[in-house]
């Protein structure tokens, strides 16, 4: 079943790149306090996210932090290596937290997993984009197709 409006994240293991290698969070830690903006992409280094969606959250970290918003997340299907280079080449910094969901746990307890077999991906996470205030899901806006609901745009209307 996917996440609703109203629904609490759910706790689940995710893994962070720290100056001395992958650490292990919880979902519930990172993403369970403040006003949080979580968004989802099908995968690191590809056309879609790197060209459009990282890039945005990225140039607009600050408009969303002026909005009250302490942590800006992005959580992928991908292991913390790849996700570690993915924000090194995009200049992420401290602004955007990178979490690896290599397991597939914390998107298929969402309910956002996706079939990218098709493509050679294998499961993936649906593109989505959630603003979470202490824990609970306030706003979730998912493509289906393309990259139009879960920018930082639409996000920064919501807030």
């Amino acid at each position: 079943m996917t996440i609703s409006v109203g629904d609490r994240i759910p706790d689940a293991e995710l893994r962070t790149m720290t100056p001395e290698g992958p650490k292990v969070v919880k979902s519930g830690e990172v993403l369970g306090s403040g006003k949080v903006v979580l968004f989802a992409v099908p995968g690191a280094f590809t056309p879609g996210c790197s060209n459009v969606h990282l890039p945005g959250f990225v140039e607009r970290a600050g408009e969303l932090k002026a909005k009250g918003v302490t942590t800006i997340a992005c959580v992928a299907v991908n292991d913390p290596f790849v996700m570690d280079a993915w924000g090194k080449a995009h200049g992420v910094g401290d602004d955007i937290l990178l979490l690896s969901d290599g397991n597939c746990e914390f998107t298929a307890a969402m309910g956002l997993e996706m079939d990218g077999s098709g493509f050679g991906l294998g499961t993936r996470s649906k593109r989505y984009a959630a603003i979470i205030e202490d824990g609970v899901v306030t706003s979730l806006d998912v493509d289906e197709k393309g990259i139009e609901l879960s920018t930082c745009s639409n996000v920064l209307l919501k807030l």
